[in-house]
């Protein structure tokens, strides 16, 4: 049996977070001649074990883009059962996440949930806080852009209420308004399903997120793939704007 990618991973080099966008569900369901719903309760198999290969590893902050503010607009079938499958699984897993010692989170407009997935989702959220292994941080009903527009919004605010004076405004205070603003900006981004876009997902904080594109669906996503693409990851060399010269004198 061939090694396991994970043997070459460099431990030390880990990202501090992680953001995926699970992408692919509908299709993989499709091409088994079964409903879109099919392919997303198979997907939940992919969060659990990419969630605990994510803890045992160390990474500390995990960001699934679970449902977003432009996905209303799918079939009210689709919609409801994914609702329902939200609230499913958090009950479900909710041991496995303090067995785990993980915490869970969540991002985006909660508000607009379905009052049995939000209630749900708050509980999970209330009886995993004191966990400190690693951040289950889930976006749900989010928008890059809105969140972006509710930032500058609340900046304004405290402008017009003489807290804060437009010449202070800098990258700091945009990202204490952020939904992210106790998080470390994702380090890597993986996108399941062969497509190559961002989606309107955490567009503020993955500046200088490294991209990570693979062909495989999410229902078929496992440990073996995320160590594949964490491995991709520490492949790359990081410049942030600099040149290769710089960013090894800064290293040594």
């Amino acid at each position: 049996m061939p090694a396991s990618i994970k043997e070459k991973i460099d431990l030390t080099n880990l990202p501090k977070h992680i953001a995926i966008i699970m992408d692919g569900n509908g299709r993989w369901a499709k091409n088994r001649n079964m409903p879109r719903v099919f392919g997303h309760k198979n997907g939940v198999t992919s969060v659990r074990e990419v969630s605990e290969a994510c803890a045992e590893l160390g990474v500390g902050c995990l960001t699934l883009y679970a449902f977003s503010a432009e996905n209303w607009g799918r079939p009210t079938l689709e919609v409801n059962a994914l609702m329902s499958l939200l609230v499913e699984t958090v009950k479900k897993e909710l041991s496995t996440l303090n067995k785990n010692n993980i915490r869970l989170t969540a991002i985006g407009d909660l508000s607009k949930l379905p009052s049995k997935t939000y209630n749900t989702l708050m509980d999970g959220i209330n009886d995993t806080k004191d966990n400190t292994r690693m951040t289950l941080n889930l976006a749900l009903n989010y928008s890059a852009r809105n969140e972006m527009i509710q930032a500058t919004q609340r900046i304004a605010e405290l402008v017009a209420s003489g807290n804060l004076d437009v010449s202070a405004i800098d990258h700091t205070t945009i990202q204490d308004q952020l939904d992210t603003k106790d998080m470390p900006d994702p380090e890597l981004l993986i996108r399941t399903s062969g497509e190559q876009r961002i989606s309107n997902f955490l567009l503020w904080q993955i500046a200088y997120s490294e991209l990570y594109f693979t062909d495989t669906y999410w229902p078929d996503f496992r440990r073996e793939d995320l160590y594949i693409a964490i491995h991709n990851y520490q492949m790359r060399e990081r410049r942030f704007g600099k040149i290769s010269e710089q960013v090894t004198i800064t290293e040594i």
